[in-house]
């Protein structure tokens, strides 16, 4: 695994005619990729219309989040945007298909914007959290900020479903990131 901030997670899953069995979470294990956050709260969204989008969100220090995230039902578009102050890769973003089926999962540390939209109805996401909910240090971006460019996966013309929140974030532009910057540049996903 990469030094990248960012980590894209494929636990492995054991199978036989029943079924699959798979480990989502190990403190080990996720300590050997570079994951040594400590997880205080379990969240669970379900998102009926196909093209529902949430984010891009985060929550500033000192109650800032790193997020673990999978998708148990459905199949979604996750996104991490990296907005730590100083970083060479500042307001550039990656992003993996999540689904029940691939069972994969992103890590999104602290510094980055969490976004993802789904791509077909009745869409279940989980995600850890290394805080809990702080409703004062709630914050977020534009999901269609031109400065950001998420290359969305929508159909042409689609507007996505959003929250009346989301669809009032602020842009980049202005934005004065709490966020430092670790050193690390955000990469590719491997």
């Amino acid at each position: 695994m990469t030094d990248n901030p960012v980590k894209l997670v494929r636990p492995k899953r054991h199978g036989d005619a029943r079924g699959w069995f798979t480990e989502t979470y190990n403190r080990d294990t996720f300590a050997a990729l570079g994951i040594s956050c400590v997880f205080v709260q379990d969240n669970h969204s379900l998102s009926g219309p196909a093209f529902t989008l949430r984010g891009l969100h985060f929550q500033a220090p000192p109650r800032a989040q790193d997020k673990l995230v999978r998708c148990i039902r459905g199949r979604i578009f996750d996104v991490a945007v990296d907005v730590r102050r100083g970083s060479p890769t500042y307001g550039r973003w990656v992003g993996a298909e999540l689904s029940a089926e691939n069972g994969d999962q992103l890590f999104i540390p602290v510094g980055f914007a969490h976004g993802f939209v789904t791509l077909e109805p009745d869409c279940e996401v989980t995600y850890k959290c290394s805080d809990t909910y702080a409703p004062d240090a709630d914050g977020g971006l534009s999901w269609d900020d031109p400065d950001i460019a998420v290359d969305w996966p929508l159909p042409p013309g689609r507007t996505p479903e959003l929250s009346a929140k989301d669809g009032r974030q602020p842009s980049l532009v202005g934005f004065d990131s709490p966020f430092p910057y670790d050193g690390r540049p955000l990469g590719p996903l491997a």
